[in-house]
């Protein structure tokens, strides 16, 4: 142990997180500091180890041949001790850490709640909010519900929904709208943090490279959607934004017709820890949930006389 009171403990950390990571970015971001940081605290442990850990090629930073034992060594060491971080935080094993985007937790997760809690009365949930993606083996953080293309390094991923948009409006300005071309007629409502464009489902429609006239731009999905249901214009939304309010009558889905995006809803969990009973219960539970909420969907009329297609 003696030799370990002479290497700074964050140069390692820094060193591991690139070799594992594949970059000084990715690096940066999970340890919370700047790619030059990261970059100054592996110079320091190169010197002080006496060795070189990484070859500077343009692509970056690459571990070297010699260095790959000493990096394994160090993924598995790191990794003990975020488990014994993570446990020594979890004060109650009742309590389930969920982390969700605000929107996904505010426009479709909380309207199901006691569903969950009837059926699990012995597990409490707490739902983490956020954009942001935890670093599941130092936080307390147990399961992790995010919309992307999947493949995030380090963690473990399931599919849970592939995701369609489709434009959603008021009642009112769904009257007027008989083909899918009426709908440039409408003033749109753009989430400017959304993944994707009108184009997306412009395209399935026939409408390729037709223009939208916007009205308002937003910062946040959950806000143009309240645009939307007051009768401000027209929203390209996706299941688990709009579904809720499409089952309940504050927004119409015109045409039926959805597009897929490259982007999908999944589970997201730690690839070291093994899954609780509680992630295993809630996971099984969102699947029911979510299918559904997608049997409800499709079950409502379609107010068109147009057929409903499929892209």
């Amino acid at each position: 142990m003696k030799d370990l009171n002479t290497i700074h403990l964050n140069g390692l950390r820094a060193a591991e997180a690139v070799g594992r990571l594949g970059s000084l970015a990715a690096a940066a971001e999970e340890l919370g500091v700047t790619p030059g940081a990261v970059s100054q605290q592996i110079a320091k442990t190169e010197a002080q180890l006496g060795r070189t850990l990484f070859e500077r090629s343009p692509r970056g930073l690459v571990v070297t041949d010699n260095a790959r034992p000493l990096m394994m060594r160090l993924s598995n060491a790191f990794a003990e001790l975020a488990e014994a971080v993570a446990q020594a935080r979890r004060r109650d094993e009742s309590v389930l850490t969920v982390s969700v985007a605000p929107v996904f937790a505010a426009r479709w997760l909380v309207y199901r709640l006691n569903r969950f809690a009837e059926r699990h009365p012995d597990i409490r949930l707490r739902i983490d909010a956020t954009t942001r993606l935890a670093n599941l083996e130092t936080s307390d953080v147990d399961l992790a519900i995010r919309v992307g293309a999947g493949g995030w390094p380090g963690v473990r991923s399931e599919l849970l929904l592939e995701q369609e948009v489709f434009p959603v409006c008021s009642p009112a300005l769904a009257a007027g709208l008989r083909v899918p071309a009426d709908i440039l007629k409408l003033p749109a409502v753009i989430d400017e943090h959304a993944m994707f464009s009108w184009e997306v489902w412009l395209k399935a429609a026939g409408l390729s490279g037709a223009q939208m006239t916007v009205r308002h731009t937003f910062n946040d999905a959950s806000l143009a959607l309240d645009a939307a249901i007051a009768g401000q214009g027209v929203m390209i939304a996706w299941q688990t934004l709009a579904g809720y309010a499409v089952m309940k009558g504050s927004l119409v889905a015109p045409f039926g017709i959805r597009a897929k995006t490259s982007f999908a809803h999944y589970f997201v969990t730690s690839a070291s820890r093994r899954e609780s009973k509680a992630v295993i219960a809630f996971k099984q539970w969102v699947r029911e949930e979510v299918e559904e909420g997608m049997r409800e969907l499709d079950a409502i009329p379609v107010p068109s006389a147009v057929p409903p297609s499929s892209p």
